[in-house]
């Protein structure tokens, strides 16, 4: 992008999975981008895909009106909150996308707040791929002219934004969703594995699986992954998704909501993890499954 030609500027603090695709597909829409990650490695590989590269989470917001942050942690929200707070620059918005208890989300809201500075509380629904492609729906909550402001931002490196109301909202509507991921992919690998110890091939589950009924979002993009027994290729780590099963199971909780399904897709990401999968594939569920069930799969010819 030629200098003075592009859109507008935005910064993206942590540029994992998620907020490096979100960085890259804003650079490639014609966005300067400013990122910071404390990962060199995820800076040098921001930076190859045009993004610049600020020293630090202040450094960011030194440079740009409205800022991102897909964190892993809460705390790592809190120290970016109150670094861009003690920067006392003028105000910013921050677009909080990360899936975190609301609780945690309103401490760092409170730090900015306090500054001038406001922040959204907008959760992604989509995995890693989907990013990638910009296939991702924004669950946007808090100041309703901010959210309207940002429209051309937010489809810049997604689908679609819905503003979902007051401030926290945007949260819930994520654990909402997640819960329903969280099921959907146990039992799309509970299928599969079915199919399988039954001696259908992997494929032909797939193919008419999709073409039927039985059909999800979850499945399509999940199942390609167990038809190939190979969880590498990550859209959501299993240890950072049983991070935010903690989070919606706490809120159930909270909240006094009977969830028997997730409870019960619970052990099995669990031992997906404790079975070395933590740093792969949430698909890798169907891995244990499949031991579970004794399934020996086929070699291909």
């Amino acid at each position: 992008m030629a200098a003075g030609k592009s859109k507008g500027t935005v910064g993206v603090i942590g540029l994992g999975i998620m907020g490096g695709a979100f960085a890259r597909n804003l650079a490639r829409a014609g966005w300067r981008v400013v990122g910071y990650d404390i990962s060199a490695a995820r800076r040098r590989e921001a930076q190859r895909a045009g993004v610049v590269v600020a020293a630090s989470a202040a450094a960011v917001a030194r440079q740009v009106p409205t800022i991102l942050t897909s964190l892993p942690k809460p705390a790592a929200l809190m120290d970016t909150a109150r670094a861009i707070a003690a920067a006392k620059l003028p105000r910013k918005a921050l677009v909080e996308m990360s899936t975190f208890a609301i609780a945690d989300k309103d401490k760092a809201n409170a730090v900015l707040r306090k500054a001038g500075h406001v922040m959204l509380d907008t959760p992604v629904s989509g995995t890693g791929s989907q990013a990638a492609n910009r296939d991702l729906v924004f669950y946007a909550s808090g100041d309703k002219a901010v959210i309207r402001r940002l429209r051309p931002v937010f489809e810049a490196f997604g689908r679609h934004v819905y503003d979902v109301g007051p401030f926290g909202n945007g949260s819930k509507m994520k654990y909402v969703a997640n819960l329903l991921v969280a099921i959907n992919n146990v039992a799309s690998a509970e299928a599969m594995v079915l199919g399988m110890k039954a001696g259908l091939p992997p494929q032909l589950i797939y193919d008419l699986i999709k073409a039927g009924a039985g059909n999800s979002r979850v499945f399509e993009l999940r199942a390609p992954m167990m038809v190939k027994g190979s969880y590498k290729n990550v859209t959501m780590k299993i240890d950072v998704w049983d991070k935010d099963m903690q989070v919606i199971g706490d809120y159930a909780r909270k909240i006094k909501v009977p969830t028997p399904m997730f409870d019960a897709s619970k052990p099995v990401y669990r031992k997906a993890e404790k079975s070395g999968f933590g740093a792969q594939d949430t698909a890798a569920v169907c891995a244990v499954l499949e031991k579970m069930a004794k399934v020996k799969r086929r070699k291909r010819a």
